[in-house]
């Protein structure tokens, strides 16, 4: 159990769990859980944390897809973001790079998912460390994590 999975239990939100063997020698986690669980590459969502020296933002977007700075400050209402450090990511999630859910982190931080996943009755993300994913309803991630929609994409 992590504390992904932790909390999708204590709200009593339907969701399923992958599992699968990551490869220590792969640095590109979301694509290899979606050819290890054998999904699609709209349907495996990546989390990014991004900041605006101020304040730190989740993104959550296909792993396929580079985000767009651009948009996701757009989004927030920001003049520019960066993306975080990943040891500022990992201290702030409490999760591990390649293993950084959206749900059930450290500090609570303002988040936004790619507009494409409610195209999707089901969408993965990480479940709290690599080889973990969670699939659930992008409905049920924006409502825990208090997230809003948007193009996030780097066309």
């Amino acid at each position: 159990m992590t504390p992904a999975t932790k909390l999708l239990k204590s709200q009593k939100i339907e969701f399923s769990i992958h599992t699968y063997e990551h490869d220590v020698s792969i640095k590109n986690f979301g694509l290899e859980a979606a050819e290890k669980l054998n999904l699609k590459l709209t349907e495996v969502f990546k989390t990014l944390l991004v900041t605006d020296d101020k304040n730190y933002y989740v993104m959550v977007l296909p792993v396929a897809h580079q985000l767009s700075l651009k948009k996701a400050a757009a989004a927030l209402s920001c003049k520019k973001l960066q993306m975080a450090e990943m040891k500022d990511a990992e201290r702030l999630t409490g999760y591990l790079v390649g293993g950084i859910s959206p749900l059930a982190q450290k500090k609570r931080l303002k988040t936004v998912i790619d507009q494409s996943a409610l195209d999707l009755s089901k969408m993965y993300v990480s479940g709290g460390k690599r080889g973990l994913d969670i699939g659930l309803s992008p409905q049920d991630l924006a409502r825990l994590t208090q997230a809003s929609f948007a193009d996030l994409q780097d066309i």
